[in-house]
């Protein structure tokens, strides 16, 4: 079981993202007024909080939402989570479609230090039910 730190939204593609404190996630989705929701299979992006302190180890200060991710998670190690995990994040339901990405287009983050971990470390999911998410819920994988 983990639990959510940080809700992170941007109205815009390519942007760091914001941490809102709470969002709406709407079925088949993804979470109201983000800019990478939609009909496709990355609806809402999720990463670690133990993997974004390892890479403030590097010297970098970063904040929740710097990698583009959506939702930042305590306690669970998602990129070891295989496709088709179903989690529920407060009122929500999750369903893992993808470990990692591919980055065509180098961030910010990597031009700054040479390195972004949402490629490696990031996963992404769709909207199974939709329902308030917020900082401070938990978040667990579901059997």
């Amino acid at each position: 079981m983990g639990k959510i730190l940080a809700v992170c939204v941007s109205t815009k593609k390519g942007e760091q993202k914001n941490n809102v404190g709470q969002a709406e996630l709407i079925e088949n989705h993804g979470i109201k007024g983000d800019a990478h929701a939609g009909d496709w299979h990355r609806q809402v992006s999720l990463l670690s909080h133990e993997k974004i302190e390892e890479f403030k180890k590097k010297g970098i200060e970063v904040e929740e939402g710097d990698f583009g991710e959506n939702l930042v998670v305590e306690g669970i190690d998602l990129a070891k989570l295989p496709v088709g995990t179903k989690l529920k994040a407060g009122e929500a339901e999750l369903e893992v479609t993808q470990i990692g990405k591919e980055c065509h287009d180098r961030c910010n983050i990597y031009y700054t230090v040479g390195d972004c971990i949402m490629p490696r470390e990031g996963i992404f999911t769709k909207v199974l039910k939709g329902g308030i998410v917020k900082v401070g819920d938990e978040i667990k994988v579901v059997d």
